[in-house]
Protein backbone atom coordinates (compact mmCIF):
# COMPACT_ATOMS: atom_id res chain seq x y z
CA UNK A 1 0.00 0.00 0.00
CA UNK A 2 2.94 2.40 0.68
CA UNK A 3 4.57 1.68 -2.43
CA UNK A 4 1.31 2.99 -4.43
CA UNK A 5 1.14 6.47 -2.65
CA UNK A 6 3.26 8.06 -4.46
CA UNK A 7 2.54 7.22 -7.90
CA UNK A 8 -0.98 7.36 -6.86
CA UNK A 9 -0.64 11.07 -6.00
CA UNK A 10 0.82 11.98 -9.08
CA UNK A 11 -1.29 10.22 -10.92
CA UNK A 12 -4.17 11.71 -9.25
CA UNK A 13 -2.60 15.50 -10.03
CA UNK A 14 -2.79 14.68 -13.78
CA UNK A 15 -5.64 13.50 -13.57
CA UNK A 16 -7.40 16.59 -11.88
CA UNK A 17 -5.36 18.83 -14.13
CA UNK A 18 -7.26 17.53 -16.83
CA UNK A 19 -10.70 16.79 -15.55
CA UNK A 20 -10.65 20.38 -14.02
CA UNK A 21 -9.58 22.22 -17.41
CA UNK A 22 -12.64 20.77 -18.60
CA UNK A 23 -15.16 20.33 -16.51
CA UNK A 24 -14.09 23.76 -13.64
CA UNK A 25 -11.93 25.83 -15.88
CA UNK A 26 -12.24 28.64 -13.41
CA UNK A 27 -11.28 26.56 -10.26
CA UNK A 28 -8.25 25.21 -12.72
CA UNK A 29 -6.54 28.41 -14.08
CA UNK A 30 -6.71 29.69 -10.10
CA UNK A 31 -4.69 26.65 -9.25
CA UNK A 32 -2.66 26.87 -11.73
CA UNK A 33 -1.80 30.65 -11.59
CA UNK A 34 -1.21 30.16 -7.44
CA UNK A 35 0.89 26.85 -8.20
CA UNK A 36 2.88 29.32 -11.48
CA UNK A 37 3.53 31.82 -7.67
CA UNK A 38 4.33 29.28 -5.63
CA UNK A 39 6.95 27.98 -8.19
CA UNK A 40 8.56 31.60 -8.48
CA UNK A 41 9.17 31.68 -5.13
CA UNK A 42 11.03 28.34 -5.24
CA UNK A 43 12.94 29.70 -8.06
CA UNK A 44 14.18 32.79 -6.28
CA UNK A 45 15.11 30.71 -3.06
CA UNK A 46 17.28 28.34 -6.07
CA UNK A 47 18.63 31.00 -7.18
CA UNK A 48 20.14 32.20 -3.62
CA UNK A 49 21.15 29.06 -2.51
CA UNK A 50 23.01 28.24 -5.87
CA UNK A 51 24.81 30.93 -5.43
CA UNK A 52 25.79 30.47 -2.00
CA UNK A 53 26.94 27.25 -3.13
CA UNK A 54 29.01 28.27 -5.92
CA UNK A 55 30.74 31.13 -3.86
CA UNK A 56 31.48 28.24 -1.33
CA UNK A 57 33.24 26.23 -4.44
CA UNK A 58 34.92 28.51 -5.81
CA UNK A 59 36.57 29.50 -2.51
CA UNK A 60 37.46 26.16 -0.88
CA UNK A 61 38.37 24.75 -4.40
CA UNK A 62 41.28 27.00 -3.90
CA UNK A 63 42.18 26.29 -0.65
CA UNK A 64 45.47 24.17 -0.04
CA UNK A 65 43.56 21.87 2.01
CA UNK A 66 47.00 19.32 1.62
CA UNK A 67 48.74 22.06 3.86
CA UNK A 68 46.41 22.57 5.92
CA UNK A 69 46.15 18.71 7.12
CA UNK A 70 50.29 18.36 8.13
CA UNK A 71 49.75 20.66 10.81
CA UNK A 72 46.36 19.16 12.22
CA UNK A 73 47.17 16.67 15.44
CA UNK A 74 45.89 13.43 14.10
CA UNK A 75 45.39 13.59 10.41
CA UNK A 76 48.31 11.30 9.56
CA UNK A 77 46.56 8.18 11.35
CA UNK A 78 43.68 8.88 9.55
CA UNK A 79 43.37 6.13 6.43
CA UNK A 80 41.34 6.45 3.21
CA UNK A 81 39.23 3.62 1.97
CA UNK A 82 38.05 4.05 -1.32
CA UNK A 83 35.68 1.88 -3.05
CA UNK A 84 35.89 1.49 -6.93
CA UNK A 85 32.60 -1.03 -8.26
CA UNK A 86 32.65 -1.53 -12.15
CA UNK A 87 31.15 -3.55 -14.68
CA UNK A 88 32.27 -4.20 -18.66
CA UNK A 89 34.08 -0.52 -18.26
CA UNK A 90 36.92 0.13 -20.79
CA UNK A 91 40.12 0.57 -19.06
CA UNK A 92 40.40 4.02 -20.14
CA UNK A 93 38.04 4.87 -17.87
CA UNK A 94 39.46 2.96 -15.12
CA UNK A 95 43.08 4.12 -15.96
CA UNK A 96 41.84 7.69 -15.69
CA UNK A 97 40.22 7.54 -12.13
CA UNK A 98 43.31 5.82 -10.99
CA UNK A 99 45.20 8.44 -12.26
CA UNK A 100 43.03 11.13 -10.55
CA UNK A 101 43.42 8.83 -7.66
CA UNK A 102 47.23 8.91 -7.97
CA UNK A 103 47.43 12.71 -8.51
CA UNK A 104 45.48 13.40 -4.67
CA UNK A 105 47.32 15.92 -3.03
CA UNK A 106 47.19 13.95 -0.28
CA UNK A 107 50.50 14.20 1.89
CA UNK A 108 49.89 10.27 3.26
CA UNK A 109 48.59 8.91 -0.45
CA UNK A 110 51.53 6.19 -0.38
CA UNK A 111 51.24 5.28 3.23
CA UNK A 112 47.15 5.58 4.01
CA UNK A 113 45.30 4.66 0.84
CA UNK A 114 43.35 1.72 0.15
CA UNK A 115 41.98 1.19 -2.88
CA UNK A 116 39.23 -1.63 -3.72
CA UNK A 117 38.83 -2.39 -7.26
CA UNK A 118 35.38 -4.35 -6.85
CA UNK A 119 34.47 -6.67 -10.04
CA UNK A 120 32.04 -8.72 -11.01
CA UNK A 121 32.33 -12.75 -11.56
CA UNK A 122 29.83 -12.55 -14.42
CA UNK A 123 32.54 -10.06 -16.13
CA UNK A 124 35.41 -12.58 -14.95
CA UNK A 125 37.61 -12.57 -17.66
CA UNK A 126 37.53 -8.68 -18.93
CA UNK A 127 38.17 -7.79 -15.13
CA UNK A 128 40.94 -10.16 -14.36
CA UNK A 129 43.08 -8.85 -17.48
CA UNK A 130 42.04 -5.16 -16.91
CA UNK A 131 42.84 -5.51 -12.67
CA UNK A 132 46.16 -7.23 -13.65
CA UNK A 133 47.38 -4.13 -16.18
CA UNK A 134 46.13 -1.39 -12.75
CA UNK A 135 48.08 -3.17 -10.33
CA UNK A 136 50.92 -2.80 -12.64
CA UNK A 137 50.39 0.59 -13.56
CA UNK A 138 49.15 2.13 -9.99
CA UNK A 139 49.63 -0.65 -7.59
CA UNK A 140 52.85 1.65 -5.97
CA UNK A 141 50.81 4.82 -5.43
CA UNK A 142 48.61 3.57 -2.60
CA UNK A 143 49.29 1.75 0.45
CA UNK A 144 47.42 -1.27 -1.05
CA UNK A 145 45.17 -2.22 -3.70
CA UNK A 146 42.77 -4.88 -3.48
CA UNK A 147 41.09 -6.26 -6.17
CA UNK A 148 37.85 -8.66 -5.18
CA UNK A 149 35.70 -9.93 -7.65
CA UNK A 150 32.12 -10.18 -6.46
CA UNK A 151 29.96 -14.23 -6.93
CA UNK A 152 27.50 -14.13 -9.37
CA UNK A 153 23.81 -15.50 -8.09
CA UNK A 154 24.50 -14.98 -4.02
CA UNK A 155 20.98 -15.48 -2.27
CA UNK A 156 19.15 -12.26 -1.47
CA UNK A 157 20.71 -9.80 -4.15
CA UNK A 158 20.06 -8.43 -7.19
CA UNK A 159 22.76 -7.54 -9.55
CA UNK A 160 24.34 -4.24 -9.03
CA UNK A 161 26.46 -2.00 -7.23
CA UNK A 162 24.97 -2.15 -3.62
CA UNK A 163 25.38 -5.81 -3.95
CA UNK A 164 28.90 -5.65 -5.61
CA UNK A 165 29.89 -3.00 -2.57
CA UNK A 166 28.00 -4.90 0.02
CA UNK A 167 30.59 -7.90 -1.13
CA UNK A 168 34.17 -5.94 -1.41
CA UNK A 169 32.94 -4.21 1.91
CA UNK A 170 33.11 -7.05 3.92
CA UNK A 171 36.48 -8.30 2.19
CA UNK A 172 37.95 -5.30 3.08
CA UNK A 173 37.12 -5.48 6.50
CA UNK A 174 38.94 -8.40 6.56
CA UNK A 175 42.61 -6.46 5.75
CA UNK A 176 41.10 -3.62 7.92
CA UNK A 177 41.08 -6.13 10.87
CA UNK A 178 44.73 -7.72 9.90
CA UNK A 179 46.27 -4.74 9.84
CA UNK A 180 44.96 -3.65 13.64
CA UNK A 181 43.20 0.06 12.53
CA UNK A 182 40.46 1.51 14.43
CA UNK A 183 37.28 1.65 12.25
CA UNK A 184 37.47 5.51 13.60
CA UNK A 185 40.08 6.17 11.93
CA UNK A 186 39.57 4.72 8.22
CA UNK A 187 37.03 7.52 6.07
CA UNK A 188 35.63 5.68 3.45
CA UNK A 189 34.61 7.12 -0.02
CA UNK A 190 32.16 5.31 -2.44
CA UNK A 191 32.97 6.11 -5.68
CA UNK A 192 31.26 5.48 -9.15
CA UNK A 193 33.94 3.97 -11.57
CA UNK A 194 33.77 7.64 -13.68
CA UNK A 195 34.94 9.40 -10.37
CA UNK A 196 38.04 11.15 -10.76
CA UNK A 197 38.00 13.64 -7.42
CA UNK A 198 39.32 17.22 -7.36
CA UNK A 199 43.33 16.98 -6.21
CA UNK A 200 42.31 18.49 -3.02
CA UNK A 201 39.55 16.25 -2.40
CA UNK A 202 40.92 13.95 0.37
CA UNK A 203 42.85 16.59 2.11
CA UNK A 204 39.41 18.83 2.15
CA UNK A 205 37.83 15.15 3.20
CA UNK A 206 40.36 15.12 5.94
CA UNK A 207 40.02 18.47 7.44
CA UNK A 208 36.30 17.79 7.38
CA UNK A 209 36.79 14.32 9.10
CA UNK A 210 38.97 16.60 11.72
CA UNK A 211 36.79 19.45 12.39
CA UNK A 212 33.16 17.28 13.20
CA UNK A 213 32.80 16.64 16.59
CA UNK A 214 31.30 13.54 15.57
CA UNK A 215 33.24 12.47 12.54
CA UNK A 216 31.55 8.96 12.59
CA UNK A 217 27.95 10.25 12.86
CA UNK A 218 28.16 12.28 9.61
CA UNK A 219 28.38 11.75 5.44
CA UNK A 220 30.28 14.01 3.56
CA UNK A 221 28.86 14.74 0.48
CA UNK A 222 30.84 16.71 -2.34
CA UNK A 223 29.38 19.07 -5.57
CA UNK A 224 29.12 16.34 -8.65
CA UNK A 225 30.19 17.81 -11.73
CA UNK A 226 29.79 15.77 -15.04
CA UNK A 227 32.35 17.29 -16.48
CA UNK A 228 34.81 14.10 -17.71
CA UNK A 229 33.26 14.46 -21.13
CA UNK A 230 30.46 17.17 -21.59
CA UNK A 231 32.58 18.81 -24.28
CA UNK A 232 30.95 15.91 -26.26
CA UNK A 233 27.85 15.31 -24.91
CA UNK A 234 24.82 15.80 -26.63
CA UNK A 235 22.99 19.31 -25.58
CA UNK A 236 20.04 17.75 -23.68
CA UNK A 237 22.30 16.05 -22.07
CA UNK A 238 24.51 18.41 -20.67
CA UNK A 239 21.05 20.55 -19.53
CA UNK A 240 20.29 17.17 -17.64
CA UNK A 241 23.97 16.80 -16.18
CA UNK A 242 23.97 20.61 -14.90
CA UNK A 243 20.47 20.19 -13.95
CA UNK A 244 21.77 17.45 -11.55
CA UNK A 245 24.55 19.04 -10.59
CA UNK A 246 22.55 22.62 -9.70
CA UNK A 247 20.10 20.64 -7.37
CA UNK A 248 22.75 19.12 -5.48
CA UNK A 249 24.18 22.61 -5.12
CA UNK A 250 21.22 24.17 -3.38
CA UNK A 251 20.73 20.86 -1.38
CA UNK A 252 24.75 21.45 -0.07
CA UNK A 253 23.25 25.05 0.68
CA UNK A 254 20.80 23.25 2.99
CA UNK A 255 22.13 20.30 4.78
CA UNK A 256 19.77 20.00 7.10
CA UNK A 257 17.74 18.71 3.71
CA UNK A 258 20.79 16.00 2.78
CA UNK A 259 21.00 12.40 1.31
CA UNK A 260 23.85 10.92 0.35
CA UNK A 261 24.02 10.85 -3.59
CA UNK A 262 26.21 9.18 -6.21
CA UNK A 263 30.12 9.49 -4.85
CA UNK A 264 30.41 10.06 -1.46
CA UNK A 265 32.35 9.42 1.72
CA UNK A 266 31.35 8.63 5.38
CA UNK A 267 33.32 6.44 8.11
CA UNK A 268 34.14 2.50 7.93
CA UNK A 269 32.56 2.82 11.49
CA UNK A 270 29.41 3.89 10.42
CA UNK A 271 29.69 1.29 7.37
CA UNK A 272 29.96 -1.75 9.61
CA UNK A 273 27.24 -0.82 12.30
CA UNK A 274 24.75 -0.79 9.84
CA UNK A 275 25.97 -3.83 7.72
CA UNK A 276 27.13 -2.44 4.74
CA UNK A 277 24.86 -1.02 1.48
CA UNK A 278 22.11 -3.08 1.03
CA UNK A 279 22.68 -5.36 -1.75
CA UNK A 280 18.99 -5.98 -2.96
CA UNK A 281 18.28 -2.28 -3.65
CA UNK A 282 18.79 0.03 -6.56
CA UNK A 283 19.48 3.39 -4.73
CA UNK A 284 22.24 2.15 -2.17
CA UNK A 285 23.87 5.42 -2.34
CA UNK A 286 20.87 7.37 -0.62
CA UNK A 287 19.99 4.54 1.12
CA UNK A 288 23.21 3.75 3.39
CA UNK A 289 22.39 7.30 4.55
CA UNK A 290 18.86 6.20 5.73
CA UNK A 291 20.60 2.98 7.22
CA UNK A 292 22.95 5.22 9.41
CA UNK A 293 19.68 7.66 10.23
CA UNK A 294 17.79 4.51 11.67
CA UNK A 295 20.62 3.00 13.26
CA UNK A 296 21.81 6.08 15.46
CA UNK A 297 17.65 7.02 16.51
CA UNK A 298 18.53 10.10 13.95
CA UNK A 299 21.86 11.42 15.57
CA UNK A 300 22.88 11.39 11.74
CA UNK A 301 23.96 13.99 9.04
CA UNK A 302 25.61 14.66 6.11
CA UNK A 303 28.21 17.14 5.93
CA UNK A 304 28.53 19.25 2.71
CA UNK A 305 31.54 19.25 0.94
CA UNK A 306 32.10 22.37 -1.65
CA UNK A 307 35.10 20.70 -3.39
CA UNK A 308 33.66 18.66 -5.95
CA UNK A 309 34.14 15.53 -7.75
CA UNK A 310 33.48 14.80 -11.86
CA UNK A 311 32.30 11.98 -13.27
CA UNK A 312 31.21 11.17 -16.71
CA UNK A 313 27.69 12.78 -18.39
CA UNK A 314 25.49 9.58 -19.83
CA UNK A 315 26.68 8.68 -23.46
CA UNK A 316 26.03 5.89 -26.12
CA UNK A 317 27.37 5.39 -29.44
CA UNK A 318 24.27 7.44 -31.23
CA UNK A 319 22.32 11.11 -30.68
CA UNK A 320 19.59 8.84 -30.08
CA UNK A 321 21.19 5.88 -28.02
CA UNK A 322 22.63 8.94 -25.80
CA UNK A 323 18.85 10.29 -25.25
CA UNK A 324 17.94 6.66 -24.24
CA UNK A 325 20.56 6.37 -21.87
CA UNK A 326 19.82 9.95 -20.22
CA UNK A 327 16.09 8.28 -20.11
CA UNK A 328 17.52 5.15 -18.38
CA UNK A 329 19.45 7.11 -15.92
CA UNK A 330 16.82 9.50 -14.49
CA UNK A 331 14.33 6.83 -14.15
CA UNK A 332 17.06 4.94 -12.12
CA UNK A 333 17.75 7.69 -10.10
CA UNK A 334 14.10 8.32 -9.84
CA UNK A 335 13.68 5.04 -8.53
CA UNK A 336 14.87 6.69 -5.26
CA UNK A 337 11.08 7.02 -4.11
CA UNK A 338 11.61 3.26 -2.88
CA UNK A 339 12.91 5.43 0.00
CA UNK A 340 9.16 6.11 0.87
CA UNK A 341 7.67 3.05 2.10
CA UNK A 342 10.81 2.15 3.58
CA UNK A 343 11.14 5.08 5.47
CA UNK A 344 7.66 4.78 6.72
CA UNK A 345 7.84 1.46 7.60
CA UNK A 346 10.82 1.86 9.51
CA UNK A 347 9.96 4.93 11.13
CA UNK A 348 7.35 2.79 13.33
CA UNK A 349 10.30 1.15 14.94
CA UNK A 350 12.03 3.91 15.92
CA UNK A 351 10.38 5.87 18.64
CA UNK A 352 13.49 7.32 19.69
CA UNK A 353 13.39 9.84 16.67
CA UNK A 354 11.06 12.69 16.97
CA UNK A 355 7.97 12.95 15.34
CA UNK A 356 9.00 16.13 13.79
CA UNK A 357 12.52 14.90 12.49
CA UNK A 358 10.40 11.88 11.17
CA UNK A 359 7.84 14.22 9.15
CA UNK A 360 10.61 16.53 7.69
CA UNK A 361 12.46 13.63 6.39
CA UNK A 362 9.19 12.32 4.78
CA UNK A 363 7.98 15.49 3.07
CA UNK A 364 11.43 16.07 1.47
CA UNK A 365 11.68 12.98 0.06
CA UNK A 366 7.82 12.84 -0.73
CA UNK A 367 7.60 15.94 -2.08
CA UNK A 368 10.32 16.51 -3.72
CA UNK A 369 9.18 13.08 -5.91
CA UNK A 370 6.14 14.68 -6.29
CA UNK A 371 7.63 17.67 -7.83
CA UNK A 372 10.29 16.01 -9.85
CA UNK A 373 7.04 14.03 -12.06
CA UNK A 374 4.51 16.79 -12.31
CA UNK A 375 5.39 20.28 -12.06
CA UNK A 376 7.07 20.67 -15.44
CA UNK A 377 3.87 19.03 -16.64
CA UNK A 378 1.71 21.77 -15.06
CA UNK A 379 4.49 24.74 -15.18
CA UNK A 380 4.71 24.02 -19.50
CA UNK A 381 1.49 21.89 -20.93
CA UNK A 382 -0.97 20.94 -18.41
CA UNK A 383 -1.16 24.94 -16.77
CA UNK A 384 -2.05 26.08 -20.38
CA UNK A 385 -4.86 23.48 -21.22
CA UNK A 386 -7.81 25.32 -19.48
CA UNK A 387 -7.19 28.54 -21.71
CA UNK A 388 -7.38 25.92 -24.95
CA UNK A 389 -10.46 23.98 -23.67
CA UNK A 390 -12.76 26.73 -21.99
CA UNK A 391 -16.08 27.73 -23.27
CA UNK A 392 -16.82 30.49 -24.90
CA UNK A 393 -19.00 31.97 -22.14
CA UNK A 394 -15.95 31.17 -19.44
CA UNK A 395 -13.53 32.88 -22.02
CA UNK A 396 -15.56 36.23 -21.41
CA UNK A 397 -14.65 36.03 -17.43
CA UNK A 398 -12.47 38.95 -16.52
CA UNK A 399 -10.12 35.89 -14.76
CA UNK A 400 -9.89 34.14 -18.34
CA UNK A 401 -9.28 37.95 -20.18
CA UNK A 402 -6.26 38.32 -17.70
CA UNK A 403 -5.29 34.72 -16.82
CA UNK A 404 -2.58 34.23 -20.34
CA UNK A 405 -1.14 37.63 -19.10
CA UNK A 406 -0.52 36.24 -15.68
CA UNK A 407 0.83 33.40 -15.93
CA UNK A 408 3.27 35.07 -18.76
CA UNK A 409 4.76 37.02 -16.19
CA UNK A 410 4.95 35.00 -13.71
CA UNK A 411 6.84 32.38 -16.05
CA UNK A 412 9.27 35.45 -17.69
CA UNK A 413 10.39 36.48 -13.88
CA UNK A 414 11.06 32.61 -13.33
CA UNK A 415 13.65 32.86 -16.34
CA UNK A 416 16.09 34.58 -13.59
CA UNK A 417 16.65 30.79 -12.82
CA UNK A 418 17.63 29.80 -16.46
CA UNK A 419 20.03 32.87 -16.83
CA UNK A 420 21.49 31.97 -13.47
CA UNK A 421 22.26 28.60 -14.41
CA UNK A 422 23.66 29.05 -17.87
CA UNK A 423 25.90 31.79 -16.70
CA UNK A 424 26.70 29.46 -13.49
CA UNK A 425 27.05 26.56 -15.87
CA UNK A 426 30.20 28.04 -18.17
CA UNK A 427 32.23 29.27 -15.05
CA UNK A 428 31.78 25.37 -13.96
CA UNK A 429 33.30 23.80 -17.56
CA UNK A 430 36.41 22.12 -17.92
CA UNK A 431 39.05 23.97 -20.14
CA UNK A 432 38.17 23.83 -23.82
CA UNK A 433 39.49 20.64 -26.05
CA UNK A 434 41.87 21.76 -28.61
CA UNK A 435 39.87 21.26 -31.20
CA UNK A 436 36.46 23.19 -29.86
CA UNK A 437 35.72 27.24 -31.57
CA UNK A 438 33.93 30.42 -29.55
CA UNK A 439 31.24 28.74 -31.16
CA UNK A 440 30.82 26.22 -28.83
CA UNK A 441 31.02 28.19 -26.01
CA UNK A 442 28.13 30.21 -27.77
CA UNK A 443 25.91 26.24 -27.91
CA UNK A 444 27.25 26.19 -24.23
CA UNK A 445 24.96 29.17 -23.50
CA UNK A 446 21.90 28.35 -25.72
CA UNK A 447 21.76 25.15 -24.86
CA UNK A 448 19.29 26.40 -22.18
CA UNK A 449 16.49 26.88 -24.29
CA UNK A 450 16.10 23.37 -24.28
CA UNK A 451 14.91 23.25 -20.37
CA UNK A 452 10.84 23.28 -21.10
CA UNK A 453 11.72 20.20 -23.20
CA UNK A 454 14.51 18.66 -20.79
CA UNK A 455 12.47 18.72 -18.23
CA UNK A 456 9.51 17.13 -19.46
CA UNK A 457 10.96 14.39 -21.42
CA UNK A 458 14.20 13.40 -18.64
CA UNK A 459 12.46 15.05 -16.10
CA UNK A 460 8.59 14.23 -15.57
CA UNK A 461 8.25 11.29 -17.55
CA UNK A 462 10.94 9.25 -15.82
CA UNK A 463 9.89 9.92 -12.52
CA UNK A 464 6.61 8.99 -13.64
CA UNK A 465 7.71 5.71 -15.00
CA UNK A 466 9.81 5.27 -12.33
CA UNK A 467 6.93 5.86 -9.53
CA UNK A 468 4.22 4.17 -11.99
CA UNK A 469 6.26 0.96 -11.91
CA UNK A 470 6.48 1.00 -8.00
CA UNK A 471 2.90 1.01 -7.68
CA UNK A 472 1.84 -1.88 -9.87
CA UNK A 473 5.23 -3.78 -7.95
CA UNK A 474 7.32 -4.20 -11.42
CA UNK A 475 10.31 -3.18 -9.56
CA UNK A 476 13.22 -1.52 -11.71
CA UNK A 477 16.41 -3.73 -11.49
CA UNK A 478 19.99 -1.58 -11.84
CA UNK A 479 20.96 0.05 -15.09
CA UNK A 480 24.77 0.36 -15.72
CA UNK A 481 25.03 4.01 -16.96
CA UNK A 482 27.54 3.83 -20.20
CA UNK A 483 30.84 5.82 -19.93
CA UNK A 484 32.62 6.51 -23.15
CA UNK A 485 35.11 9.02 -24.03
CA UNK A 486 37.79 10.17 -25.91
CA UNK A 487 40.47 11.64 -23.91
CA UNK A 488 41.78 10.84 -20.25
CA UNK A 489 38.88 12.42 -18.61
CA UNK A 490 40.70 14.23 -16.24
CA UNK A 491 38.30 16.83 -15.35
CA UNK A 492 40.70 18.77 -12.59
CA UNK A 493 43.87 18.15 -14.96
CA UNK A 494 44.28 22.16 -15.14
CA UNK A 495 44.21 22.74 -11.94
CA UNK A 496 46.49 19.49 -10.56
CA UNK A 497 49.26 21.19 -12.85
Amino acid sequence: MLEVVPGGLVWLTLFLAVILSFFAPVAAVVFIILFDLCWLFRVCYFVGYLLFSWRRHRRDSAVDWAAKIQVEPGAKNLWHLVFLPTYKEDIEVLRATFRSLAAAAYPWRRERFIVVLAGEERDRERFDRVSAVLASEFGAEFAKLLVIAHPKDLPDEIPGKGSNLNWAGRQAQKTIDELGIPYEKVIVSSFDIDTCPHPQYFSALTAAYLANPKPTRASYQPIALYNNNIWDAPAAVRVAAFGTTFWLMTELARPERLFTFSSHSMSFRALVDVGFWQKDIVTEDSRIFLQCLLRYDGDYRVQPLFVPVSMDAVTGESYAESLRNLYKQQRRWAWGVEHFPFLVDSFRRKPNISLAKKAYYLWNLAEGMYSWATAPLLIFILGHLPLWVASDAVRGSALFQTAPHTLDVLMTMSMIGVFATAIVSLTLLPPKPKDRTWRDWLVMALQWVLVPITFIVFGSFPAIDAQTRLMFGRYLGFNVTRKKRRDDGLAFAAQTV
